[in-house]
């Protein structure tokens, strides 16, 4: 399970270096500055929610359990700071949408030498599938924000509370493997319920992925790559461990 997981991680790593390559640069144009915009705002945020958790821990806890604060407070600001930037991740993505899409396909193409649909999408073919991109987005939003409700309960139920902040990090990482993975598998007509039904079976493999993808959202100035990195290591994940095998029963082929 664990080597499942570091494979898994190990995606989002070969993601990154294919942003570099010719053919794809120009699509990661888009998705970037949006990242940079939106993560500035959530920066903003984090700064703010921060104190206001600091001042609550120093007011929730009585006087002769101060010396908890040391464990408590950096189990919150890790519990914060992931909240903040899974929040604003699915905001960028719900705008990035359509351009994602594109970047998965130029990938896809890069990687096997084959379009999702057998051609290059068109402009008007894009704009076609705006809205039913935009409308899958918010359906993983509405899903993400159904499974949010019980982990959030778990911060204050007592003793639970100390797990918490590592069970909504596992909860993040699995949100973020479906909202990546859904672009690739989503240019092959895949989605909502069959998507996470094929993450399902291969479930480390997925939050490895998920969960890389949550740490680099954290990395100071190496998280404005996070969103096209994630896009081309769901799609090259998808090429390689849960694309359907070709006729002839060979995995596809990978240039």
């Amino acid at each position: 399970m664990v080597a499942q997981m570091i494979i898994g991680g190990g995606y989002l790593l070969r993601g990154l270096a294919l942003l570099t390559r010719s053919g794809i640069r120009r699509y990661v144009v888009i998705p970037l500055l949006l990242n940079m915009a939106l993560f500035g705002v959530g920066i903003w945020t984090l700064t703010g929610w921060l104190k206001t958790i600091f001042e609550w821990i120093d007011g929730f806890l009585p006087s002769w359990l101060h010396w908890l604060q040391w464990l408590v407070a950096p189990l919150m600001v890790v519990a914060v700071a992931t909240t903040v930037f899974f929040t604003f991740s699915m905001v960028t993505n719900l705008i990035a949408a359509p351009f994602n899409s594109l970047l998965a396909e130029q990938v896809e193409y890069h990687l096997t030498g084959r379009f999702p649909e057998g051609e290059a999408m068109s402009v008007q073919a894009l704009l076609t599938r705006t809205v039913p991109l935009l409308w899958g987005e918010i359906n993983k939003i509405l899903y993400a924000l159904f499974w949010m409700i019980p982990f959030l309960i778990l911060f204050i139920i007592p003793v639970v509370h100390i797990a918490a902040p590592f069970l909504w990090m596992l909860y993040s990482a699995w949100m973020l493997a479906i909202q990546y993975l859904d672009l690739p598998m989503g240019n092959h007509d895949l989605a909502g319920g069959e998507v996470r039904q094929r993450l399902r079976r291969q479930r480390p493999l997925s939050l490895g992925f998920g969960g890389m993808v949550l740490l680099l959202n954290t990395l100071p100035l190496v998280n404005l790559l996070a969103m096209p990195a994630a896009v081309a290591g769901a799609t090259l994940l998808w090429v390689e461990r849960f694309a359907p095998v070709q006729p002839g029963g060979a995995p596809p082929a990978i240039r």
